[in-house]
């Protein structure tokens, strides 16, 4: 069983930056691919980023691409999402989440999920 828990949202002006965090509890986060989701209001949730168990591969949604870079340190089983240049389509509750065998960008595949933290973002 993992746990884990985002932090880092909260309300920036566009074109700011934010850095979420998850971090696990339970087991080591090595053995897991991570990815970061979010979910605006009245949207279904969607994928964001996702980084392989050695930190090797990442994959970032397209809006995203050039603006948002996910990390992982697993020593500290803790992964990151730095966020730069934020526009307000950016706004939505941000999801980390742990997958056993799967690096890629479909939500079903993943085990474990946190309770998410608010990003909003200003124009």
């Amino acid at each position: 069983q993992v746990q884990l828990v985002e932090s880092g949202g909260g309300l920036v002006q566009a074109g700011g930056s934010l850095r979420l965090s998850c971090a696990a509890s339970g087991r080591t986060l090595s053995s897991y691919a991570m990815g970061w989701f979010r979910q605006a209001p009245g949207k279904e949730r969607e994928f964001v980023a996702v980084i392989s168990w050695s930190g090797g591969t990442t994959y970032n949604r397209d809006s995203v691409k050039g603006r948002f870079t996910i990390s992982r340190d697993n020593a500290k089983n803790t992964v990151y999402l730095q966020m730069n240049s934020l526009k307000p389509e950016d706004t939505a509750v941000y999801y980390c989440a742990a997958s056993l065998d799967f690096v890629g960008s479909s939500s079903q595949r993943y085990n474990y999920w946190g309770q998410g933290t608010q990003v909003t973002v200003s124009s």
